[in-house]
């Protein structure tokens, strides 16, 4: 059954930037809040597998939109930490003095950064499929990647101007993306069991966030992509807050190397490597059991 029953809205911060935010507004009781950072550059509705895993588990799920995607006030030279004060503001506008959050892919660096920054609002995070540092000692970052995602972090690594070129590129092409084009726009990077994942409606959910998180422009992309590069602005090993890392053992888009170090580096952390998953595939089994490790964290 489709949950369709999301909207979004914006919201005035403090500092007078904008911030984007999508909300589940199917809901008829108050529940537990789930602050989800999306992926790179996968922005907009939020997925009917979040929104079905977060309703089985009490969760009302917010999705935040980063600076410079659709209608959030872009931040130049962001860093991961930097998004930890928005989280907070949101969440007292709507009205919750504590929350978990969920970071996938791209967005798994910015929900530990939530955990690790929010003095203790943040009761527990789960990073599905989330990038490790780039300068994380032991991990050659782009080993085991699609050509795709190679060729992007190459262009990061080259310079802003190579970057922009390289990104302007692409949204060319993802500006008019439809479910059935996913699979093959995203080639290098998708193991036999992601392309099964993606057929029918979850290829077309993906087409409609590619589509909407470029239309805009580019930069929201950018500065994730510069972002990962760069110190991410906290300390990783200081984390003593619930936190789950979850991770495919055929991701070619974040390779599990990335979730082994995340969870070695992290005491406190919980790791889960999902055996024959990918990078999008892991929602159909890692959803719900890292939500329902969330709720439990906030009910205590």
């Amino acid at each position: 059954m489709l949950i369709e029953a999301q909207s979004s809205h914006v919201y005035r911060l403090s500092n007078g930037a904008s911030v984007e935010y999508f909300i589940d507004e199917g809901v008829l009781d108050k529940r537990g809040l789930l602050i989800y950072h999306h992926g790179t550059p996968v922005a907009g509705p939020m997925q009917q597998d979040l929104l079905a895993a977060a309703r089985a588990n009490n969760l009302q799920a917010v999705e935040v939109v980063r600076p410079g995607y659709g209608s959030s006030t872009r931040q130049v030279g962001r860093s991961v930490a930097d998004i930890v004060p928005s989280v907070v503001e949101l969440a007292d506008h709507l009205g919750h003095e504590t929350f978990a959050t969920l970071g996938w892919s791209g967005g798994g660096p910015h929900a530990i950064a939530t955990l690790a920054l929010a003095g203790g609002r943040c009761r527990a995070a789960m990073s599905l499929a989330g990038v490790a540092p780039y300068d994380a000692p032991g991990l050659t970052f782009l080993d085991g990647m699609g050509q795709e995602n190679l060729d992007e972090f190459g262009a990061a690594l080259a310079g802003g101007d190579e970057l922009a070129e390289y990104l302007a590129a692409q949204r060319e092409d993802l500006r008019a993306i439809t479910g059935p084009d996913v699979i093959s726009a995203l080639a290098t990077l998708l193991p036999e069991v992601d392309r099964a994942f993606l057929t029918g409606e979850r290829g077309r959910e993906m087409a409609t966030s590619l589509r909407w998180s470029v239309a805009q422009g580019i930069w929201g992309w950018f500065d994730d992509d510069v972002a990962f590069t760069q110190p991410w602005g906290f300390d990783l090993t200081a984390i003593d807050m619930p936190l789950s890392i979850y991770q495919g053992t055929e991701d070619l888009m974040v390779p599990p190397a990335h979730g082994r170090w995340l969870a070695s580096a992290i005491p406190a952390a919980h790791s889960v490597i999902a055996d024959g998953h990918g990078h999008l595939s892991m929602a159909s089994e890692c959803l719900d059991s890292g939500l329902a490790r969330l709720r439990e964290a906030l009910d205590q």
